[in-house]
């Protein structure tokens, strides 16, 4: 999908490194749970990440379920899922050592590219914190919906 990349589709043996792409995106926020321990972070961390992949299986069969590599070594996630009319971006997150290089954006273009080529519009749920936000904006995505802590943001074709 993407030079220097690899997407593969995740196992049951990738759910330790999923967690870990998923503890990494919620650091912030973990981050000020200044009065938890250690270890209540991690349960939450667990109970989080579990619900969500529960979730995401259960409410999106049949989409792509990536786990983002470089050089054999896990950077990432990507979940996507193809409708008739659009490209619906699931999930997409970064370790935080991969973060602001570029490689967010590329992949983003290449899904918007794929979706044009297609006659589709790209669509994703974005929390109004997250700092990712402005660069769906510079991509030209739309805030749509307001829905609460999210935002639901379209690119439209064009």
């Amino acid at each position: 999908m993407l030079d220097g990349f690899e997407f593969k589709v995740f196992t049951n043996e990738d759910l330790p490194t999923l967690r870990q792409i998923y503890k990494e995106s919620r650091q912030e926020e973990l981050d000020l749970l200044t009065t938890w321990t250690e270890r209540q972070i991690e349960e939450f961390v667990d109970h989080q990440f579990s619900a969500q992949h529960k979730y995401y299986i259960e409410n999106y069969q049949g989409s792509k379920f990536w786990l983002i590599q470089k050089e054999g070594h896990p950077i990432g996630r990507l979940y996507l899922k193809e409708y008739e009319n659009e490209f619906r971006i699931i999930d997409i997150a970064l370790l935080i050592a991969w973060r602001r290089k570029g490689i967010g954006k590329r992949i983003l273009e290449k899904i918007l590219s794929s979706a044009a080529e297609k006659g589709k519009i790209v669509s994703i749920h974005v929390e109004k914190n997250n700092p990712a936000l402005e660069l769906y904006k510079r991509l030209g995505f739309q805030e749509k919906e307001d829905k609460g802590v999210y935002w639901f943001m379209v690119k439209e074709l064009g």
